[in-house]
C-alpha cells in the first residue's frame, strides 16, 4: 500500500563493497550486491524494487566503484528503470567518504536522504517503507536517524546501538554505539532489551550531514568536496587523485559517535546483511532436508547442505552441513559452520594464483 508524505525521500545507495565474505561466487569485479543470492533478483535488483514506491522516493541515487558503473546500468535497466544517477567513486575510502559524497551531491540542500546498503536482504518491504515514514519527522527536525534492527540472536558479528529517551514519534535518542561484542557481552546485551543491531542506515537532511561532518571530520568532507567538479551531473566522476586523498574511514566512526542529534528508530522488518554464506543459507527457500540447492544441482542422501554455483553443475550424495561453492575456476568445500573463514580461503586462492 503507498504511503503517502508530504516531502519526497531521495534513496542513496551505496554498492562500493568487495564481497569477499561470500567468495568465490562474490569478487571484486562483481561482488555480492550483483548477485542473486537470497532470489529470482540480484541484492542491488532487490534494493532498488523496495524504493519503487513514487509517494514516498524521489528517484535514486547510486554510490558505486567506478568499474561498476555498467553493472549498475543493466540491473536497473532490467527492472525497466531509467539510468539511476550514479556517483563513481575512482577508490574505496569507507562510508564516510561515500556518505560525504551523497550530501555534496544532492540536488537541495535540504533534500532527505535516505543512506544505505545495496547488498543487505529485507524480507518485509512494506513494513521497511512504513518505517521510513515513521523517521521522517526527525529526519525533518535536523536528526540524523538510524535504523536499529530487533535483535533475534546473541550475534557477535554487528555493532549495537543502546537506545536512550524518546526523541520524535517512534525515534529514540542514541546513547552510545557499541563494537562487536563477545559472547558473553551480546547475551548481556539482549538481555537488557535496550540494544539494537546497528543495520548501517541512514536517514537525513542533506545539510544535516554536511553540518554534522564539518563540525566532527572537516577532512573528509574537504577532500571530498574538492575531489567533486561538477556535483549535478547524472554521472557525478570524482578526481582520482584528489579523491584517493580522502581519511578512509567508516561513518559511524567519524560523525555518529561524535555527533549530539541521532536518533535511532527500533525496525522490524526482516533484516539481514547476507554477509557470510550461512546468512546465505538461511535466507535461501530449502528442500524438505534442509538443502538450499539452486536448480541444476542436487543432493542426495544429505541435509543441510547449501550448493550454489556460476559454472559446473554440482552433486553430492551421503554428506550434510556442507557449503559447495563453484565457478569455472575454482571450487570451494567446507562445513556450513565454517563460513566465517572463507576469507582465508580467498586469500590462499590469491596466493596460489598471484604468479599465473
Amino acid at each position: 500500500m503507498p504511503i503517502a508524505i508530504s516531502t519526497l525521500v531521495r534513496p542513496i545507495i551505496l554498492s562500493g563493497g568487495s564481497g569477499t565474505r561470500l567468495w568465490p561466487l562474490s569478487t571484486p569485479a562483481r561482488p555480492k550486491q550483483f548477485l542473486p543470492l537470497v532470489g529470482e533478483r540480484s541484492l542491488l535488483g532487490e534494493t532498488f524494487a523496495r524504493l519503487s514506491d513514487p509517494a514516498l522516493f524521489s528517484a535514486p541515487t547510486v554510490i558505486c566503484g567506478a568499474g561498476h558503473v555498467e553493472q549498475v546500468q543493466v540491473i536497473a535497466a532490467s527492472l525497466g528503470l531509467s539510468s539511476p544517477r550514479i556517483v563513481a567513486e575512482p577508490c574505496a575510502r569507507n562510508t564516510a567518504a561515500a556518505v560525504a559524497l551523497a550530501a555534496l551531491t544532492a540536488t537541495d540542500p535540504d533534500e532527505l536522504l535516505l543512506i544505505l546498503p545495496s547488498d543487505h536482504h529485507i524480507e518485509r518491504p512494506d513494513l521497511f517503507r512504513a518505517t521510513v515514514a515513521e523517521a521522517l519527522a526527525a529526519a525533518e527536525a535536523g536528526m540524523i536517524v538510524t535504523f536499529g534492527m530487533k535483535p533475534t540472536r546473541a550475534e557477535t558479528g554487528f555493532g549495537y546501538i543502546e537506545t536512550g529517551a524518546v526523541a520524535i514519534g517512534t525515534v529514540r535518542h542514541v546513547a552510545r554505539f557499541i563494537e562487536k561484542p563477545d559472547a558473553e557481552r551480546a547475551t548481556a546485551m539482549i538481555d537488557d532489551g535496550r540494544f539494537l543491531w546497528n543495520g548501517g542506515m541512514f536517514f537525513a537532511r542533506a545539510s544535516t550531514l554536511v553540518e554534522a561532518f564539518e563540525q566532527h571530520s572537516p577532512d573528509v568532507i574537504a577532500a571530498v568536496r574538492a575531489s567533486i567538479d561538477d556535483p549535478a551531473a547524472l554521472l557525478v566522476t570524482p578526481g582520482a587523485d584528489r579523491f584517493a586523498a580522502t581519511p578512509a574511514i567508516a561513518f559511524d566512526h567519524a560523525v555518529m559517535e561524535k555527533h549530539d542529534r541521532t536518533g535511532v528508530i527500533p525496525s522490524d522488518f526482516g533484516w539481514s546483511d547476507v554477509g557470510s554464506w550461512t546468512a546465505t543459507y538461511e535466507r535461501s527457500v530449502q528442500d524438505g532436508g534442509g538443502n538450499a540447492v539452486e536448480p541444476g544441482s542436487a543432493v542426495i542422501d544429505g541435509s543441510g547442505n547449501l550448493l550454489r554455483s556460476s559454472g559446473p553443475r554440482i552433486i553430492t550424495f551421503g554428506v550434510d552441513r556442507l557449503m559447495i561453492l563453484a565457478t569455472n575456476e575454482v571450487v570451494l568445500v567446507a562445513p556450513l559452520d565454517d563460513a566465517q573463514r572463507v576469507r582465508e580461503a580467498y586469500e590462499r586462492y590469491r596466493e596460489l594464483t598471484s604468479d599465473t
